[in-house]
């Protein structure tokens, strides 16, 4: 997306749905957020939505690392102990694996 020929009312729209659609559990929308509008909101001469902008950036990098934190404890977790929980720990999985690890 060229995000140069949007005006900027648009772009703070559009960095907002973005940020707001990522506590939907959607921590992708945020990545997206963060890479498609860091330029504006950091590197751009100033304009009187980036304040607005830079917020919701810095919130999406937020969540984003929030949610990267989280899920990677859970998967260390269960990929580490999945075998010693016995049938709690096969329930939770998709695809039982064979063997012990």
């Amino acid at each position: 997306m060229n995000l140069e020929r949007l005006p900027n009312e648009e772009k703070l729209s559009l960095c907002r749905k973005y940020y707001l659609g990522g506590f939907a559990c959607l921590p992708f929308l945020w990545l997206v957020n963060v890479v498609w509008f860091f330029r504006e909101a950091f590197l751009k001469p100033d304009y009187t939505e980036q304040t607005q902008i830079k917020t919701y950036v810095k919130r999406s990098a937020l969540g984003l690392l929030f949610w990267v934190t989280v899920l990677t404890t859970w998967i260390t977790v269960y990929q580490n102990f999945r075998a010693q929980w016995g049938e709690v720990g096969d329930y939770l999985s998709f695809t039982i694996p064979l063997g012990i690890p």
